[in-house]
């Protein structure tokens, strides 16, 4: 699976982001005292079966959601929606008391877009292959942002 993780600037200041372990992600966020981790996964190929069944979708996000030990707040809202057929599909938001898991399945091209965002740290490479293992994806990729 492929991953970066980028610090706040390094885009803007042209660093090439590098693939570390979510042992050194989670020591630097301590290290760092920082206000939140983001990890933004991209699943491509998804089973078109389960990207389109809301069910599975709020099975998704209570699993996801005891792996990495984040207490829900409230039930998830999955709506399925899209002006037009290049974005039609479910999208779906789940309150954490940390923060928030959100994401947006698009059926036409069998791929999703998902975001975990919490003020508490949690294993983003260990979420992001949950993700991909879950919805069957032939290939995912994921960034992982700290938020200062």
């Amino acid at each position: 699976m492929a991953s970066k993780v980028m610090t706040n600037n390094a885009v803007a200041n042209n660093v090439m982001a590098e693939a570390v372990s979510d042992a050194e992600i989670v020591a630097q966020f301590r290290q760092r005292g920082c206000w939140g981790l983001y990890t933004s996964v991209d699943l491509k190929g998804c089973d078109p079966a389960s990207i389109r069944d809301a069910e599975k979708i709020h099975r998704f996000i209570i699993e996801l959601c005891d792996l990495i030990d984040m207490h829900r707040f409230g039930e998830p809202q999955i709506i399925h929606f899209g002006p037009n057929e290049r974005v039609a599909g479910f999208s779906m938001t789940q309150l954490i008391e940390t923060s928030l898991v959100s994401g947006h399945f698009a059926n036409e091209t069998n791929a999703a877009y998902l975001d975990i965002f919490s003020c508490k740290e949690y294993e983003p490479s260990k979420a992001a292959e949950f993700c991909r293992t879950f919805f069957g994806a032939e290939t995912a990729t994921y960034q992982v942002l700290f938020r200062d």
